[in-house]
């Protein structure tokens, strides 16, 4: 039911299937309440809250996956190879923590805090913090740690937040979808949006005025934690399960199969909480996933449990402009 579900939105907003036309009333209705609600932080209405240190967010306009996360990791560490001491502030989305912020370290339950940030504490060792009030989440790494710049993760819309840079982050194959706004398409916000941000990365190939994002994998690593990385020569060509619960699947199936290995796809709805029984393939085959899904599942693995690190990689022209934007913003100059 759920995959059938998953094909039919796929349908609808990346094809023209005929159930978005009857949904543009209700996209209009949604548009408006966004640009409403955009205005009345934008004429302080309601509070902006002004960090007393440089925040950069990234994130999209398009529902579901396109690569935040490896853009958050890459970016914390340059910036932190550039000597600053980053901290990073995340929604903490479907963390199921009594009360927030919750401070995130490499061993935190991503039942309680998410799965998301877990992934950025292990691959960072840097400061983080999640929770629904990305004021209070910053508040609380100035609190704890000595941290004197912010990354922001999947912050486009968050408002109530001022920035010093932004960073949006395109999918290349699916880029804008059909172009509708929810829920006749997956626009979070106007395809005009795009105009206004400091610099857009393209997880693929990226369009003039865009900065491509390549995916590196080069290994499998055990999830149990016994023994070493394995290259994908080493599976390649047998059969592997390929598991996924992310807002993009395929792109994940994918990178599998450019790297050899042949698969029988598991999608599930992105944050999924696996249980047990979701891998009961039937055989003993190996299993791959996501190293988002792999920090739910230590607790059920087994020896044919493999996960894949992602790094992601970027043009050095995209460091430059990073840094002339870092410039900017450290004199008190405008970005954009």
């Amino acid at each position: 039911m759920i995959a059938k579900a998953r094909k039919l939105l796929e349908e609808i907003w990346y094809g023209r299937h005929p159930v978005s036309a009857v949904l543009l009333p209700v996209a209009w209705l949604f548009r408006s309440i966004a640009w409403v609600r955009r205005a009345v932080y934008s004429s302080r209405l309601l509070n902006v809250y002004r960090a007393p240190l440089p925040v950069i967010v990234v994130g999209n306009i398009v529902v579901g996956g396109t690569g935040k996360t490896p853009l958050v990791i890459w970016l914390a560490n340059r910036l932190a190879e550039y000597g600053f001491k980053p901290g990073i502030v995340a929604r903490g989305y479907q963390g199921k923590a009594k009360s927030w912020p919750q401070q995130v370290r490499a061993d935190s339950d991503p039942v309680v805090v998410g799965d998301e940030a877990i992934v950025i504490a292990r691959r960072t060792g840097l400061p983080v913090a999640v929770g629904p009030n990305r004021a209070d989440d910053i508040r609380a790494l100035l609190r704890h740690s000595d941290v004197n710049i912010i990354v922001g993760d999947d912050g486009l819309q968050h408002y109530a937040l001022a920035r010093d840079i932004e960073i949006c982050v395109l999918d290349g194959v699916r880029r804008l979808g059909n172009g509708l706004g929810l829920p006749a398409g997956p626009l979070r916000e106007p395809a005009s949006r795009l105009s206004e941000v400091d610099l857009i990365v393209t997880n693929g190939i990226a369009a003039r005025g865009e900065f491509p994002m390549r995916y590196l994998a080069s290994a499998l690593q055990p999830l149990s934690g016994n023994g070493e990385a394995v290259p994908f020569e080493s599976f390649a060509p047998r059969t592997v399960h390929a598991v996924a619960a992310i807002g993009n699947p395929q792109s994940f199936f994918a990178l599998l199969r450019r790297n050899g290995l042949r698969c029988a796809h598991h999608a599930f709805p992105d944050h999924y909480h696996f249980v047990s029984t979701d891998f009961d393939f039937g055989d003993d085959l190996p299993i791959v996933m996501t190293e988002k899904d792999a920090v739910k599942c230590q607790h059920l693995c087994d020896d044919r449990f493999w996960y894949v690190p992602i790094e992601a990689e970027l043009p050095e022209v995209f460091e430059r402009r990073l840094k002339t934007l870092l410039k900017k913003v450290l004199h008190g100059q405008e970005t954009t």
